[in-house]
């Protein structure tokens, strides 16, 4: 008799997983080209900029945002000694972020295959 063996996660929480670590993987590559080429991180103070500059950031903001916040929140706990519950909430919104981004990318590898 063969005994089955349940699976430890469920296919939607296995879905929530890859889409999370993909989403940062992704946000961090955007991030890091766009500092390649321009010798300069990525911020949202590039949405002040106002007119095409701001208009041509919204994109780039919204694809590297995850890593945007998450370089903001260590530096901030790094030099200006943030609370670690300010932290927490950083790294959630940027989780919530990366996730709805690796959602995203996932929906549109699967329009390929």
């Amino acid at each position: 008799m063969v005994q089955q063996v349940a699976p430890s996660l469920a296919h939607h929480q296995m879905d929530a997983f890859l889409a999370l670590g993909l989403g940062f993987a992704f946000a961090g590559f955007v991030a890091a080209l766009y500092r390649a080429w321009r010798a300069q991180p990525p911020s949202f103070n590039m949405l002040l900029a106002g007119g095409a500059p701001a208009l041509v950031a919204v994109p780039l903001i919204a694809a590297a945002g995850p890593a945007i916040i998450m370089r903001n929140t260590l530096r901030g706990r790094r030099y200006e000694r943030r609370k670690i519950h300010f932290v927490a909430m950083a790294t959630m919104i940027a989780s919530f972020w990366s996730m709805a981004v690796g959602h995203q990318l996932m929906k549109l590898v699967a329009l390929t295959h």
